[in-house]
């Protein structure tokens, strides 16, 4: 038995499978609410199924890149779970989960996500034959370097951004074909690719695991104040000639 946890965005999604195949799987949208609606839910998938957390055999958690608070959620929990159970965990790109829903067509696969205004996270996959080959690993780049590359038709797929979407539709016609917001999809697609490596013997050390996040995530640097000194205490540094310090 496998349990598989998307965090990645706003459309959240687990899975659980036997061998890889989906037993059941739940998608709801969030508004950055994982830390609060993904156990609850998690609990709710178990009881509809009537299988005990206790009997997951291995968890499947997707790395990212994505949402810096939602990947955070997901691979704190995947961890614990993983931890507490003593299973094994394997962490699986975003960008992969997305693009092997597509993976029967045989065409190269270019997963998008949003990553800033200007930038866009992407990789590229295909099936061939009985191999799932990576052509091009999760980098951050604009659509006009994506359009440069695009030299033969390819399927685009993920949360793909409306005016993007037209964008590379316009642009490159014929050589793309453009499936947005497939998501629903993701936590199963995930579930099934994680047992295809588990099966292998593939999985991640429970310490060094961390989020594909492909940028820093953006923290400002707390601002320096000037330490506060009562009316008394700044008369006194003015009479005794030390510099004097205003609040």
């Amino acid at each position: 038995m496998e349990l598989a946890i998307d965090t990645s965005s706003n459309i959240v999604g687990i899975a659980l499978s036997h061998k890889g195949e989906i037993l059941a799987s739940l998608t709801w949208q969030t508004r950055q609410n994982h830390t609060t609606e993904l156990l609850p839910n998690l609990v709710c998938l178990s009881q509809q199924t009537k299988v005990e957390l206790h009997s997951i055999e291995a968890i499947v958690v997707a790395k990212g890149p994505g949402s810096f608070n939602g990947l955070r959620v997901g691979l704190s929990t995947a961890k614990g779970l993983a931890f507490t159970l003593h299973i094994p965990l394997l962490g699986i790109s975003t960008l992969e989960a997305e693009a092997y829903s597509f993976a029967f067509t045989g065409l190269p696969l270019r997963a998008i996500h949003k990553a800033g205004r200007q930038e866009l996270a992407t990789a590229v996959f295909r099936q061939k034959g009985d191999e799932w080959q990576c052509l091009e690993a999760e980098n951050l780049a604009t659509v006009e370097t994506l359009q440069r590359r695009t030299r033969q038709k390819t399927l685009f797929c993920g949360e793909i951004p409306a005016d993007v979407a037209r964008q590379i539709q316009h642009n490159l016609g014929r050589r793309a074909i453009i499936c947005q917001n497939n998501s629903l999809s993701r936590a199963s697609c995930l579930a099934i690719l994680g047992w295809r490596k588990l099966s292998k013997g593939e999985h991640d050390d429970l310490v060094t695991l961390q989020p594909l996040y492909l940028r820093p995530p953006h923290i400002t640097k707390p601002k320096e104040r000037t330490p506060f000194l009562s009316p008394r205490m700044e008369q006194r540094k003015q009479t005794d000639g030390t510099p004097q310090i205003r609040c």
